[in-house]
Parts: C-alpha cells; sequence; structure tokens
C-alpha cells in the first residue's frame, strides 16, 4: 500500500469519526463539483456584429477571444457628426480593452478559416516592431508584412464585415474618402479645414477658390445625404462666421446613380428630402455616372470634368476579403454575403448548418429571408446569438429562429429637420408614427441614437456636445 493511500484511509476515518452524533445514526452524501473547462469562443470583428455579442456574452462561462484589426468599435450613425465637428471622435468609438483581462484580444486579421480542424490562420494588424514610428500606419499597408499566427476554436462568430464599395472606378481608392471608420472621420475633418486655408490664400483666383470649396458627395444613401446635411450645417455656421469672404465660393453636390436618393425610404419622404435639401442649396444630381477619379477632379458621363477640393464616397458595401476566401461554404450569388439559417449557422458547401459556426452583420445572409445590410440588423443578430451562446454554456435549449422587428430607419436631412420611415404590417395604410419628417422626426433622430450609445460615457458627452 502507498504511503499517499494510507494517509488518505486516516483522514478519512478521522472525519467519519469526527462527525459521529450519539444515538443518530450517521449518513452521508458527497457530491462532485468538477469545474469544466470552457470552451473557446472566437469573434471575428469588432463592428455592430461582434461587439454586441462580446457585450452580451457571458464572459465566465466562455473563453472569449475577440480578433479584429480595430481596438474600437465605430458608432457609425454618429461618424458624419463627427467629420464636421459637431461632435467629438471619442462619442463615435468604443475601446474593446474595457473588457480585458476578462476576454482576449488581438489585433489582427484573419486571413483563413479551417472548419475541419477547428483553426483561423491569423495575421497581426499592427506596424512591425522595426517600422519607423512616425511612418502613416494606413491599414492596407500594415497587411503587407507581418508574422503570421494559428488560433484554435471551439465555436466561431464571423462578424467581419464589409468594406466600401468602388465599382471598380479608376481612382477611387487614391483620390476619394470614405466614411465608415472615425478615422475616415478625422481625415474629412482636417481636409474640409485645409480646403478653406488653401482657398484662403491672397494669390488664389476665384475659379481656385470654387474649385476648391466645391464639396462633392457620391451616393445617395443615408450616410451620403447625412453626411452633406452635416456639411450644410458647417458651412452656414461655423464656416460662416469664421470665412465670411469664402462662404459664398462654397457648393455641396450630391451624385447618385439611381434616380433617386434614399431609395430605401417610402416615396414621398424621399421627395421631401430632395425638396428640403434643393432648398438649402444642395445639388441633387441623380442618374449620372462616375467614370473615374483623378487628383483635383472626376470625370462624370454626363457633365464631363468636375473639380473638386473634397470627394466623399459612399455608394454601399463590398465583401470583405475573408468571406471571399472562405471555402466550403454557400455564398451569395449576387453579394458573396456568407448563407445562413434562421438560426444563424453558416450553411456549409453540402447542405448542413455548421453547428459551431455562426456568422451575422454585414458578411451573412439568412437564406431565403433578405434583410437590408444595416447596423440595425447586425445589432439584433448580436443580441439573439449571444443569448443563444449563454443558454448554450447553461445546458439550456435555444429552439427559437432570428427574427428581424424592424424599429424604423432615420435619416437626417440638415437645419434641425430629419425623415424617419417605419413600415407596417402588409396591406395596412400609413399608421401612427409610421412616416414622420421635420423637427419631430429631428427628435426622434437624436433620441434614437442618444439611447442606442453603448456607454454611460458616451450617454454623457454625446448631448452634452449636440
Amino acid at each position: 500500500m502507498s504511503v499517499s493511500t494510507i494517509y488518505s484511509q486516516k483522514a478519512l476515518s478521522q472525519t467519519r469519526l469526527h462527525n459521529v452524533v450519539p444515538g443518530r445514526v450517521l449518513t452521508r452524501s458527497f457530491s462532485s463539483s468538477l469545474c469544466r473547462s470552457k470552451q473557446r469562443v472566437v469573434i471575428l470583428g469588432s463592428g455592430w456584429g461582434g461587439y454586441n455579442v462580446l457585450r452580451g456574452i457571458d464572459k465566465k462561462r466562455w473563453d472569449v477571444t475577440v480578433l479584429s484589426p480595430n481596438t474600437y468599435f465605430n458608432f457609425t450613425p454618429l461618424l458624419a457628426s463627427t467629420a464636421v465637428g459637431t461632435l467629438e471622435f471619442r462619442c463615435a468609438v468604443e475601446p474593446i480593452r474595457r473588457y480585458t483581462p476578462q476576454v482576449t484580444y488581438y489585433q489582427a486579421w484573419c486571413d483563413e478559416i479551417d472548419f475541419t480542424r477547428k483553426r483561423l490562420i491569423c495575421m497581426p494588424a499592427t506596424r512591425p516592431v522595426n517600422a519607423e514610428p512616425t511612418a502613416d500606419a494606413d491599414a492596407s499597408n500594415l497587411h503587407l508584412g507581418g508574422t503570421p499566427f494559428t488560433l484554435k476554436f471551439d465555436k466561431l462568430v464571423i462578424a467581419v464585415g464589409a468594406y466600401s464599395q468602388t465599382f471598380n472606378v479608376p481612382g477611387v481608392k487614391e483620390h476619394a474618402h470614405f466614411l465608415k471608420d472615425v478615422k475616415d472621420a478625422r481625415r474629412i475633418r482636417s481636409r474640409i479645414l485645409e480646403c478653406f486655408e488653401q482657398a484662403n490664400q491672397p494669390f488664389r483666383s476665384d475659379i481656385e477658390r470654387r474649385n476648391l470649396l466645391n464639396f462633392c458627395i457620391v451616393g445617395g444613401g443615408p450616410t451620403g445625404v447625412e453626411f452633406a446635411a452635416e456639411l450644410h450645417d458647417l458651412l452656414h455656421t461655423d464656416i460662416a462666421k469664421h470665412y465670411p469672404a469664402l462662404a459664398k465660393f462654397s457648393k455641396i453636390t450630391l451624385y447618385d446613380v439611381a434616380p433617386n436618393i434614399l431609395g430605401s425610404f417610402d416615396l414621398s419622404l424621399r421627395k421631401y428630402t430632395e425638396n428640403t435639401l434643393a432648398r438649402e442649396g444642395i445639388s441633387i444630381l441623380t442618374s449620372h455616372h462616375v467614370e473615374r477619379v483623378e487628383a483635383g477632379k472626376m470625370i462624370v458621363t454626363e457633365q464631363g470634368e468636375v473639380p473638386f477640393g473634397l470627394l466623399v464616397w459612399s455608394t454601399g458595401l463590398a465583401s470583405n476579403p475573408l468571406v471571399e476566401v472562405i471555402k466550403d461554404v454557400q455564398k451569395d450569388t449576387k453579394t458573396s454575403s456568407l448563407i445562413t439559417n434562421d438560426h444563424l449557422n453558416v450553411i456549409m458547401s453540402g447542405g448542413k448548418p455548421n453547428p459551431d459556426v455562426w456568422a451575422i452583420g454585414d458578411a451573412a445572409k439568412i437564406e431565403n429571408a433578405p434583410l437590408p445590410a444595416t447596423a440595425q440588423v447586425a445589432n439584433q443578430k448580436a443580441k439573439y446569438l449571444s443569448k443563444k451562446l449563454n443558454k448554450y454554456a447553461k445546458d439550456h435549449p435555444s429552439p427559437d429562429p432570428f427574427e428581424f422587428h424592424s424599429q424604423g430607419s432615420l435619416a437626417y436631412i440638415g437645419n434641425w429637420k430629419a425623415i424617419y420611415d417605419r413600415p407596417g404590417p402588409p396591406g395596412s395604410e400609413d399608421g401612427f408614427m409610421q412616416k414622420e419628417t421635420g423637427r419631430l422626426a429631428w427628435l426622434l433622430w437624436r433620441s434614437a441614437y442618444f439611447t442606442m450609445t453603448l456607454s454611460l460615457r458616451n450617454r454623457i458627452l454625446v448631448p452634452t456636445y449636440w
């Protein structure tokens, strides 16, 4: 008999003698509370889908790892306001690191997914150690070098989002600004002020000033319209006050290839917006096609050469490079989005859903249930998925499929006015608060974004700046 066995039996006998009570038959029950090792959930992306899964998932029951090239979440509806200085940049971001060390975070891209071995091939999105610290840390340049690493997972949430669509128009990436990240908003704000300082030089001619202060926006969706409205407010307040001699040269032009702007809104709201923007001096040129973009000018089929000082490009979404290279899964033939079932599980090429992999946000599409690629859809999918994962961790069933509940669409159109469109039940007439315009819709717009603000800090900052 070993020494450890002798000591164990001795300790057990002493325990039994210590617990004997005279006149009572002693019965003892032993329960086992062995700790089950936590399974690893890897979340790809920190946008509306990934970040809200991170917020809602039970971090005590799951080993959570987040992989994203951004160290923060972008509150995209407020980016137009930050680009013109209505709000400060910190109002539109939430740091991922607030959840560490409860979760593990890597600033990196995922380049490949091996569903069979349950592993990810990742590439750091940080600046190389030997890089010049004053060099531009553009994300596109960071992906050119680095040491790849492997990350294993038990469950995987694909929420990598989408990129800005350029339709392969030459020169867009080199000479236009996008508005999908707070870094983009920072560049736009700097460029607006730079245009006015360049136009203010005493040797500039009036033609040069008009060219520099021609602000062009390509894309008549909510992002393009809201930026045009925010820029209009800036030009008629602070710019008119501090650059009174230059304000008359400034011009805003909104281009769209479609016959109308805000195609997802009701026709009456589209007409109201077009009339309102026209009265405010914003030119709306629909059914116009941009052929190419060069330094300081773009070539439009219907106009010819159009000089500009700032060009903001907002023409929809293009698939994420990761989504394009993923194999053995079903994808949408038009958008290349990952096809999921109504429980958000990715459907493999054989037709069966993968029980350990989910896809949400702009990178995914539910089979036979098309939904708009909006923050509202991604947010609701993320909340549904985090609840499902928490139930799995407790071994509780989660049989209910995902259902989207539309809260309506909002767009700011300038001068304290907005539009609100909430579709009613099929076949119903316009009901209460389904289509609103003007100041009431503006109050709805601000109250909605205020309540959607995620942190206490920003719930204080946003109304303070407003």
